[in-house]
């Protein structure tokens, strides 16, 4: 028992193995329209495109989850899995692509394995042609597995999640300008199409508009402060795909094409990357978020966080692999035990453990399954 204990103890924080295919784009015909082309897998590193999941030639399965069966839809309406614009892209818990068109209320779910495609209706948007800003043309997966996806001007932020493979959308409400914002109101400058937005860790959200300005989006009060304008991206580019990739560094992509660039989020400072993507980007997705180590989380997999803990608390997130109940236990530097905890059916579940009046220190947090394997051990800091 010592031995294994010493053990999590000299546990650090590391970058999983990078995934040969860490992002999703929703790629264009061309630079001058928005003219769906195909859904690509990327190696965002060195600059793979070859993987076409899903094209705007195929002829997909679509099933409703309303009607509760199979559906045939109008290819020439906005309104259809494959319409010839899409602007809206993510990744979810389950590792599917969660997306939906312009012109339209309607969110799709693809299985980039069996290429079928569910179609959840949503009844609580109403995106009209005339009013650019209740368009949905930016979308991101949170740290707690849902997708959330906001309307150009901010004035609608919708959460879509799974259960038990079902899904469901919840309207949030309106994302407000924080007073400090000054003339950066972000309900003025998403009014145009373009722009995405990513995650970090708490589940707050950076917003990028077509045009550069940043704003962090926070859920608890549901407000956006203005935090930038991105510096040296070329002059014809505008963001429409944000993402994290593997390496935890924001990945911006262009629909008039044009070589991806990094951003370094404290300095917003845009830099090319080296590798050969250039092609009309109308949205990244990638199922990683960003991390307060810099590391990427991938949302698929088990974890705990924070590492370095204030509130006296953490987040146990176990992927959707895992089935039963789940002791969480924490072990002080001595390797004594201090708390244990049970999580009921922790399939595909995020779970807040309150840690009590632990003095400040190092412990470690180790998830064991009913049969005593650990699922996920984690070193934090109490402070």
């Amino acid at each position: 028992m010592k031995k294994s204990l010493s053990t999590l103890l000299l546990l650090f924080i590391g970058a999983s193995s990078f995934a040969q295919q860490d992002i999703f784009a929703l790629t264009g015909k061309d630079a001058a329209n928005i003219i769906f082309q195909d859904f690509r897998a990327l190696d965002s590193k060195k600059g793979i495109t070859e993987n076409i999941l899903l094209s705007g030639k195929d002829q997909p399965r679509v099933y409703s989850s309303k009607l509760n069966k199979d559906i045939s839809e109008d290819v020439k309406s906005s309104a259809n899995a494959l319409s010839s614009q899409i602007a809206a892209l993510a990744i979810d818990g389950r590792g599917k692509l969660v997306y939906m068109p312009m012109f339209s209320p309607n969110i799709y779910i693809l299985d980039s394995k069996t290429k079928d495609i569910t179609l959840l209706e949503n009844n609580l948007s109403n995106p009209t042609s005339c009013d650019t800003g209740s368009q949905f043309s930016r979308m991101a997966t949170g740290n707690d597995g849902n997708v959330y996806a906001l309307s150009n001007s901010g004035s609608q932020l919708l959460k879509i999640s799974s259960k038990d493979g079902k899904y469901a959308v919840t309207d949030l409400g309106v994302v407000k300008d924080d007073s400090g914002n000054g003339e950066n109101q972000l309900s003025k400058t998403q009014t145009g199409f373009g722009g995405d937005m990513i995650a970090d860790d708490n589940n707050n959200f950076y917003v990028f508009s077509a045009f550069g300005s940043v704003f962090k989006v926070s859920l608890n009060d549901m407000k956006a402060k203005f935090v930038g304008k991105i510096k040296s991206l070329p002059e014809n580019f505008s963001i429409n795909g944000a993402a994290v990739n593997s390496e935890g560094k924001i990945v911006l992509a262009s629909a008039k094409g044009g070589v991806f660039h990094t951003l370094n989020l404290e300095t917003l400072r845009a830099e090319k990357m080296n590798n050969n993507l250039n092609m009309p980007i109308y949205d990244l997705g990638s199922p990683y978020v960003l991390k307060s180590n810099k590391l990427a989380v991938d949302i698929n997999k088990n974890d705990i966080y924070p590492t370095k803990v204030s509130e006296g608390f953490v987040n146990v997130r176990i992927a959707n692999n895992q089935k039963g109940n789940a002791n969480v236990k924490v072990y002080n530097a001595s390797g004594n035990l201090v708390s244990n905890q049970t999580i009921t059916n922790i399939s595909n579940s995020e779970n807040r453990i309150e840690l009590g009046k632990l003095v400040s220190g190092v412990y470690v947090v180790n998830v064991e399954s009913e049969n005593g394997k650990t699922i996920v051990s984690k070193k934090i800091v109490v402070r």
